[in-house]
């Protein structure tokens, strides 16, 4: 990612076929390499277990979070971009590789095992009324983002060699992108790959649970301070500490608590209406032109009068304000930005679900000791009407994606340490 970019890794769901003659090349190319096929018993009692991944990055300055996952036979190290905004998860692969991003591992080597066109994982890649089967041997995928970056590939199986927190080891045979063309966006990270997070048949933890080894259940804690953590299955929070709210029965492309009203501080801004879908590939919250207007004319009014400047010259973020001397922390400006902003969720004519955004929620110190704001305006970045709640708006918090129970949550939680159980580390 380049500095002073803005990152947004939201599904553009743009999905195509290749042609024939280009599947049938594809194909040739396909490496020979045989995986092992075998998988955890399916008579295993997993109720209530779940897998759990250290996280590594920020928000600021690194601009992502990644896990890292152990994918083959024999097991490779691979760095995957946490993204619940959406589905495929896809390494830069060698295919050979046309056209490949710097990455921190060598490119993974695909298996010959090939997804057919016709299995419903394929079927899941593509719009309906856009899914043709010129080669039925093989499944090709095109996803674009919004951040203009893009991947071509091919859909393979291999092993992904994973543990629960009781200390069980398995290895499911799931599928995933070999995606041999790559175009950077422009928020490109030095990674592996993505790992789509989420509500689609094609993700991780969709397969999993297809295979009876998790619930479909996603969640992560990212600490504010760097770092947390990622997990699938309901085995490592207590839901009663939870705030939940339903998933959108509309949009049910991402993850989506549906309409929100704006509150600043506490009070309605009659700003309503606002489509919102929590994305973890993004770093910042993106809120389209009218509520980001309002939020930087109300944040201004509230700053009248107060010894901060705002700093054009800080590029680090669209607006900034200088301090009397150089902050250190957010910790240090909140004696000027004291308000928490708000998003309420009507939650179908019931009683309202606010998700607050203390300062720490929406605020970065830059490396130049100033106080910049991490909320921006996404209709400028092609976002349109759609208001995402990124990386940093849920930092120092547990946040829940029930797909089974159809339901998003989330609680105050200290995510700078893994859960106590840990025997498989």
């Amino acid at each position: 990612m380049r500095k002073g970019q803005v990152n947004v890794f939201i599904l553009l769901l743009f999905f195509s076929l290749s042609s024939a003659s280009d599947q049938r090349w594809r194909k040739a190319m396909m490496s020979a390499y045989n995986g092992s096929s075998s998988s955890s018993s399916m008579m295993m009692n997993r109720v209530g277990s779940s897998i759990l991944f250290p996280v590594h990055g920020n928000v600021y300055p690194t601009g992502y979070y990644n896990v890292t996952i152990n994918i083959g036979h024999p097991p490779k190290p691979y760095f995957l971009d946490l993204d619940t905004g959406s589905d495929l998860t896809w390494l830069q692969c060698n295919a050979p590789c046309v056209h490949c991003i710097e990455a921190p591992h060598p490119l993974y080597q695909p298996t010959n095992d090939l997804v057919a066109c016709k299995d419903p994982l394929c079927a899941a890649l593509h719009p309906p009324g856009d899914y043709k089967c010129e080669s039925p041997d093989q499944c090709d995928y095109e996803v674009e983002y919004a951040d203009g970056g893009s991947s071509l590939g091919v859909l393979v199986r291999d092993i992904f060699s994973l543990n629960y927190t009781n200390g069980i080891r398995l290895s499911p045979r799931l599928a995933l992108g070999c995606g041999y063309d790559q175009i950077p966006g422009t928020s490109n990270h030095p990674l592996d790959g993505i790992l789509g997070l989420g509500r689609g048949k094609s993700s991780i933890v969709s397969q999993l649970q297809s295979q009876g080894l998790v619930r479909n259940v996603v969640g992560h804690c990212l600490s504010g301070i760097g770092g947390g953590f990622l997990f699938f299955g309901d085995g490592v929070y207590d839901s009663s500490h939870v705030t939940w709210t339903p998933m959108s029965q509309e949009f049910t492309r991402y993850y989506s608590p549906g309409s929100a009203e704006f509150h600043f501080g506490g009070k309605a801004t009659g700003i309503k209406n606002l489509i919102v879908i929590f994305d973890s590939g993004s770093s910042y919250t993106y809120l389209n032109s009218q509520a980001y207007q309002a939020v930087t004319v109300l944040l201004k009014k509230e700053l009248s009068g107060r010894s901060l400047k705002e700093a054009p010259e800080d590029q680090t973020l669209p607006l900034c304000w200088k301090g009397q001397k150089p902050f250190r922390s957010v910790r240090d400006a909140k004696r000027y930005f004291k308000t928490v902003l708000s998003l309420a969720f009507t939650n179908s004519g019931r009683r309202k679900t606010q998700f607050e955004l203390h300062p720490e929620a929406y605020l970065i110190i830059s490396n130049k000791g100033n106080v910049c704001l991490g909320i921006l305006n996404g209709t400028q970045v092609g976002l349109q009407n759609l208001n995402v709640i990124g990386d940093i708006s849920m930092q120092d918090r547990m946040v829940i994606y029930d797909n089974e129970k159809q339901v998003i949550g989330w609680s105050p939680a200290n995510c700078d340490n893994l859960p106590k159980f840990r025997s498989y580390m």
